[in-house]
C-alpha cells in the first residue's frame, strides 16, 4: 500500500498525476495508446513522479511548483501515433532524442533533470 503524501505539494502532485493517468486512459485519438504509455512510464519513475506534471498540446512537462504559477523544469516528453517518443529541451522539439519505447525516453528525461527544491506554487 502506498504511503499517503504528507505535504500540500505532494498531495497536489499526486492528484494531478492521477488526473493525467485517467485522462490518458480515456482518450479516443489514434495516438492515445502511445501517449498513455508515455504517461504511465513517467509515473513509474520516482524522480518524475515527485514533480508536478502538466500537459500542453499533449506534451508532458514537469514543474517544481503547482498551479497556477508553474515553474517548468527538465525536458519535455512527447509521443506520436507511430509509437515514437521524443525528449526535448524545448516545447515539442525532440532535440535530445527519439525513441521506440517510452521507458527509453523517460530514462533520458531523468538524466536531464536539474536538482532543485520543490515548493507549492
Amino acid at each position: 500500500m502506498p504511503i499517503p503524501p504528507d505535504t500540500e505539494f505532494e498531495r497536489q502532485t499526486e492528484s494531478e498525476w492521477q488526473h493525467l493517468r485517467i485522462e490518458a486512459s480515456e482518450l479516443p485519438y489514434p495516438w492515445a495508446p502511445a501517449y498513455r504509455s508515455m504517461i504511465e512510464a513517467a509515473y513509474t519513475e520516482p524522480a518524475l513522479r515527485s514533480l508536478y506534471p502538466f500537459t500542453s498540446h499533449w506534451a508532458l512537462r514537469f514543474s517544481t511548483t503547482t498551479r497556477p504559477d508553474l515553474t517548468p523544469t527538465g525536458p519535455c516528453l512527447t509521443a506520436d501515433s507511430n509509437g515514437t517518443y521524443g525528449v526535448g529541451t524545448g516545447f515539442l522539439n525532440p532535440d535530445l532524442g527519439l525513441f521506440t519505447t517510452p521507458h527509453e525516453a523517460v530514462g533520458l528525461a531523468v538524466r536531464h533533470l536539474s536538482p532543485g527544491p520543490l515548493v507549492t506554487g
